[in-house]
Protein backbone atom coordinates (compact mmCIF):
# COMPACT_ATOMS: atom_id res chain seq x y z
CA UNK A 1 0.00 0.00 0.00
CA UNK A 2 1.01 3.60 -0.48
CA UNK A 3 2.44 5.47 2.45
CA UNK A 4 1.29 9.07 2.38
CA UNK A 5 3.98 11.47 1.28
CA UNK A 6 3.82 14.97 -0.03
CA UNK A 7 5.55 17.34 -2.35
CA UNK A 8 6.33 19.94 0.23
CA UNK A 9 3.70 22.33 -0.87
CA UNK A 10 1.69 19.28 -1.60
CA UNK A 11 -0.51 18.70 -4.56
CA UNK A 12 -1.38 22.32 -4.93
CA UNK A 13 -0.29 24.01 -8.11
CA UNK A 14 2.26 25.98 -6.12
CA UNK A 15 4.66 23.03 -6.40
CA UNK A 16 3.11 20.78 -8.98
CA UNK A 17 5.35 18.07 -8.12
CA UNK A 18 2.32 16.68 -6.57
CA UNK A 19 5.08 14.76 -6.92
CA UNK A 20 8.24 15.79 -5.18
CA UNK A 21 9.43 19.39 -5.01
CA UNK A 22 12.32 20.35 -2.82
CA UNK A 23 11.53 23.13 -0.34
CA UNK A 24 12.05 26.65 -1.61
CA UNK A 25 14.39 28.93 0.24
CA UNK A 26 12.67 31.35 2.56
CA UNK A 27 11.84 34.80 1.28
CA UNK A 28 11.43 37.15 4.24
CA UNK A 29 14.62 38.72 5.55
CA UNK A 30 14.93 38.84 9.33
CA UNK A 31 17.08 41.95 9.45
CA UNK A 32 20.51 40.87 8.28
CA UNK A 33 21.56 38.17 10.75
CA UNK A 34 21.67 35.50 8.05
CA UNK A 35 18.34 33.81 8.84
CA UNK A 36 15.22 34.17 6.69
CA UNK A 37 11.74 32.92 7.54
CA UNK A 38 8.72 32.35 5.32
CA UNK A 39 5.38 30.64 5.76
CA UNK A 40 2.65 29.23 3.56
CA UNK A 41 -0.94 28.16 4.05
CA UNK A 42 -3.43 26.63 1.64
CA UNK A 43 -6.82 25.04 1.27
CA UNK A 44 -6.97 22.39 -1.45
CA UNK A 45 -10.00 20.59 -2.82
CA UNK A 46 -8.02 17.32 -2.51
CA UNK A 47 -4.60 16.47 -1.10
CA UNK A 48 -2.91 14.72 -4.01
CA UNK A 49 0.57 13.27 -3.88
CA UNK A 50 2.20 11.67 -6.90
CA UNK A 51 -1.25 11.51 -8.44
CA UNK A 52 -2.86 9.75 -5.48
CA UNK A 53 -5.72 11.23 -3.42
CA UNK A 54 -4.86 11.20 0.30
CA UNK A 55 -7.85 13.19 1.57
CA UNK A 56 -10.71 10.97 0.45
CA UNK A 57 -11.94 13.46 -2.13
CA UNK A 58 -12.44 16.08 0.59
CA UNK A 59 -10.88 19.48 1.29
CA UNK A 60 -7.53 19.53 3.09
CA UNK A 61 -5.90 22.29 5.12
CA UNK A 62 -2.15 22.64 4.69
CA UNK A 63 0.63 24.91 5.83
CA UNK A 64 4.28 25.17 6.67
CA UNK A 65 7.24 27.27 7.75
CA UNK A 66 10.68 27.44 6.10
CA UNK A 67 13.81 28.85 7.74
CA UNK A 68 16.70 29.81 5.45
CA UNK A 69 20.10 29.59 7.15
CA UNK A 70 23.52 30.95 6.14
CA UNK A 71 25.44 29.37 3.25
CA UNK A 72 22.31 28.02 1.56
CA UNK A 73 21.16 25.62 4.26
CA UNK A 74 17.53 25.44 5.35
CA UNK A 75 15.12 23.61 7.64
CA UNK A 76 11.37 23.52 7.63
CA UNK A 77 8.13 21.83 8.55
CA UNK A 78 4.85 21.28 6.75
CA UNK A 79 1.55 19.62 7.65
CA UNK A 80 -1.67 18.53 6.00
CA UNK A 81 -4.96 17.11 7.10
CA UNK A 82 -5.71 13.57 5.86
CA UNK A 83 -8.79 11.45 5.49
CA UNK A 84 -8.38 9.16 8.48
CA UNK A 85 -10.46 6.26 7.18
CA UNK A 86 -9.32 6.40 3.55
CA UNK A 87 -5.58 6.73 4.09
CA UNK A 88 -5.25 4.77 7.32
CA UNK A 89 -2.52 6.90 8.89
CA UNK A 90 -4.59 9.08 11.16
CA UNK A 91 -5.89 12.56 10.47
CA UNK A 92 -2.59 14.47 10.17
CA UNK A 93 0.67 14.32 8.27
CA UNK A 94 3.64 16.26 9.66
CA UNK A 95 6.83 16.61 7.64
CA UNK A 96 10.21 17.77 8.94
CA UNK A 97 12.99 18.49 6.45
CA UNK A 98 16.35 20.08 5.98
CA UNK A 99 18.85 20.53 3.19
CA UNK A 100 20.98 22.80 1.07
CA UNK A 101 20.06 24.86 -2.01
CA UNK A 102 22.39 26.83 -4.26
CA UNK A 103 22.77 28.42 -7.68
CA UNK A 104 25.55 28.07 -10.23
CA UNK A 105 24.89 30.59 -12.97
CA UNK A 106 21.42 29.80 -14.26
CA UNK A 107 21.46 26.32 -12.69
CA UNK A 108 19.74 25.79 -9.34
CA UNK A 109 20.32 22.75 -7.14
CA UNK A 110 18.68 21.38 -4.01
CA UNK A 111 19.47 18.33 -1.85
CA UNK A 112 18.02 17.26 1.47
CA UNK A 113 16.22 14.76 3.64
CA UNK A 114 12.62 14.66 4.84
CA UNK A 115 10.93 12.77 7.67
CA UNK A 116 7.24 11.91 7.25
CA UNK A 117 5.45 11.64 10.60
CA UNK A 118 1.87 10.53 11.36
CA UNK A 119 1.35 11.58 14.97
CA UNK A 120 -2.12 10.07 15.50
CA UNK A 121 -1.76 6.91 13.41
CA UNK A 122 -2.79 3.59 14.91
CA UNK A 123 -0.47 0.80 16.03
CA UNK A 124 2.38 -0.07 13.68
CA UNK A 125 5.28 1.58 11.87
CA UNK A 126 4.26 4.46 9.61
CA UNK A 127 6.91 7.20 9.92
CA UNK A 128 9.77 7.09 7.42
CA UNK A 129 12.67 9.00 5.86
CA UNK A 130 13.27 10.01 2.24
CA UNK A 131 16.27 11.69 0.58
CA UNK A 132 15.82 14.06 -2.36
CA UNK A 133 17.71 16.11 -4.90
CA UNK A 134 16.86 18.30 -7.88
CA UNK A 135 18.45 20.43 -10.60
CA UNK A 136 16.63 23.30 -12.32
CA UNK A 137 17.38 25.66 -15.19
CA UNK A 138 15.77 28.27 -17.43
CA UNK A 139 15.00 26.90 -20.89
CA UNK A 140 13.77 29.81 -22.98
CA UNK A 141 10.78 31.30 -21.14
CA UNK A 142 10.28 28.15 -19.04
CA UNK A 143 11.78 26.88 -15.80
CA UNK A 144 12.54 23.15 -15.98
CA UNK A 145 13.35 20.97 -12.97
CA UNK A 146 14.44 17.34 -12.84
CA UNK A 147 14.55 15.59 -9.49
CA UNK A 148 14.75 12.30 -7.65
CA UNK A 149 13.63 11.02 -4.26
CA UNK A 150 14.78 7.81 -2.60
CA UNK A 151 13.41 6.16 0.52
CA UNK A 152 15.74 3.35 1.70
CA UNK A 153 14.58 0.08 3.27
CA UNK A 154 12.45 0.75 6.35
CA UNK A 155 9.90 -1.21 8.38
CA UNK A 156 7.22 1.33 7.49
CA UNK A 157 7.86 0.59 3.79
CA UNK A 158 7.43 -3.14 4.21
CA UNK A 159 11.20 -3.63 4.66
CA UNK A 160 11.78 -2.48 1.09
CA UNK A 161 12.61 0.82 -0.64
CA UNK A 162 11.14 3.32 -3.10
CA UNK A 163 12.62 5.35 -5.96
CA UNK A 164 10.93 8.33 -7.61
CA UNK A 165 12.03 10.48 -10.55
CA UNK A 166 10.16 13.48 -11.91
CA UNK A 167 10.29 16.56 -14.10
CA UNK A 168 8.42 19.85 -13.63
CA UNK A 169 7.95 22.69 -16.11
CA UNK A 170 6.64 26.17 -15.31
CA UNK A 171 6.21 29.23 -17.49
CA UNK A 172 4.72 32.66 -16.83
CA UNK A 173 2.34 34.13 -19.39
CA UNK A 174 3.90 37.49 -20.41
CA UNK A 175 1.99 40.55 -19.26
CA UNK A 176 -0.33 38.56 -16.98
CA UNK A 177 -0.30 37.20 -13.39
CA UNK A 178 -0.84 33.70 -14.80
CA UNK A 179 1.68 30.89 -14.72
CA UNK A 180 1.30 27.46 -16.33
CA UNK A 181 2.74 24.25 -14.93
CA UNK A 182 3.26 20.66 -15.98
CA UNK A 183 4.58 17.59 -14.22
CA UNK A 184 5.36 13.94 -14.94
CA UNK A 185 6.80 11.39 -12.53
CA UNK A 186 7.64 7.71 -12.24
CA UNK A 187 7.62 5.59 -9.07
CA UNK A 188 9.39 2.25 -8.64
CA UNK A 189 8.96 0.55 -5.30
CA UNK A 190 6.68 0.37 -2.31
CA UNK A 191 4.84 3.68 -2.68
CA UNK A 192 2.35 2.72 -5.36
CA UNK A 193 -1.11 1.22 -5.64
CA UNK A 194 0.01 -1.32 -8.26
CA UNK A 195 0.76 -5.02 -8.24
CA UNK A 196 4.13 -4.55 -9.96
CA UNK A 197 5.33 -1.59 -7.86
CA UNK A 198 5.52 0.82 -10.80
CA UNK A 199 3.38 3.87 -11.56
CA UNK A 200 3.38 7.11 -13.55
CA UNK A 201 1.77 10.33 -12.38
CA UNK A 202 1.14 13.58 -14.23
CA UNK A 203 -0.50 16.97 -13.88
CA UNK A 204 -1.12 20.15 -15.82
CA UNK A 205 -2.26 23.37 -14.22
CA UNK A 206 -2.48 27.12 -14.03
CA UNK A 207 -2.05 29.61 -11.19
CA UNK A 208 -3.13 33.23 -10.89
CA UNK A 209 -1.44 35.58 -8.41
CA UNK A 210 -3.88 38.10 -6.95
CA UNK A 211 -2.29 41.53 -7.32
CA UNK A 212 -1.55 43.41 -4.11
CA UNK A 213 -2.04 40.34 -1.91
CA UNK A 214 -0.03 37.26 -0.91
CA UNK A 215 -2.83 35.10 -2.34
CA UNK A 216 -2.88 32.86 -5.38
CA UNK A 217 -5.57 30.66 -6.89
CA UNK A 218 -4.72 27.55 -8.86
CA UNK A 219 -6.35 24.67 -10.68
CA UNK A 220 -4.73 21.49 -11.93
CA UNK A 221 -5.69 18.21 -13.52
CA UNK A 222 -3.93 15.31 -11.77
CA UNK A 223 -3.74 11.62 -12.60
CA UNK A 224 -1.84 8.40 -11.98
CA UNK A 225 -1.47 5.31 -14.17
CA UNK A 226 -0.03 1.83 -13.69
CA UNK A 227 -0.54 -1.85 -14.42
CA UNK A 228 -2.62 -3.77 -11.92
CA UNK A 229 -3.74 -0.79 -9.81
CA UNK A 230 -5.00 -2.07 -6.44
CA UNK A 231 -7.83 0.38 -5.93
CA UNK A 232 -11.36 -0.95 -6.43
CA UNK A 233 -13.65 1.86 -7.48
CA UNK A 234 -10.80 4.31 -8.00
CA UNK A 235 -10.94 5.56 -4.40
CA UNK A 236 -7.33 6.75 -4.46
CA UNK A 237 -6.27 6.78 -8.09
CA UNK A 238 -9.04 8.24 -10.26
CA UNK A 239 -7.98 11.32 -12.22
CA UNK A 240 -9.26 14.57 -10.75
CA UNK A 241 -9.20 18.34 -10.71
CA UNK A 242 -7.54 20.05 -7.74
CA UNK A 243 -8.41 23.65 -6.85
CA UNK A 244 -6.13 25.58 -4.50
CA UNK A 245 -6.39 28.83 -2.58
CA UNK A 246 -3.08 29.63 -0.93
CA UNK A 247 -0.94 32.37 0.50
CA UNK A 248 2.78 32.82 1.11
CA UNK A 249 4.29 35.22 3.65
Amino acid sequence: MLTSVRSLTAASVFALSAAFAAPAMAQDDDGGIGVEVSANVAMVSEYRFRGVDLSGGEFAIQGGVDVGLPAGFYVGTWASSLDEQTVGYGSTELDLYGGWAGEFGNISTDVGVIMYIYPDAGPGDFDYVEFYGSVGAAVGPAEVTVGIAYAPDQDSLGSTDNFYIYSDVGVGVPGTPISLTGHVGYTDGFLTFTTDGEAFDYSVGAEVAIAGTPLAVGVSYVGVEGDGIIDPGGTFTSDGVVVTLGASF
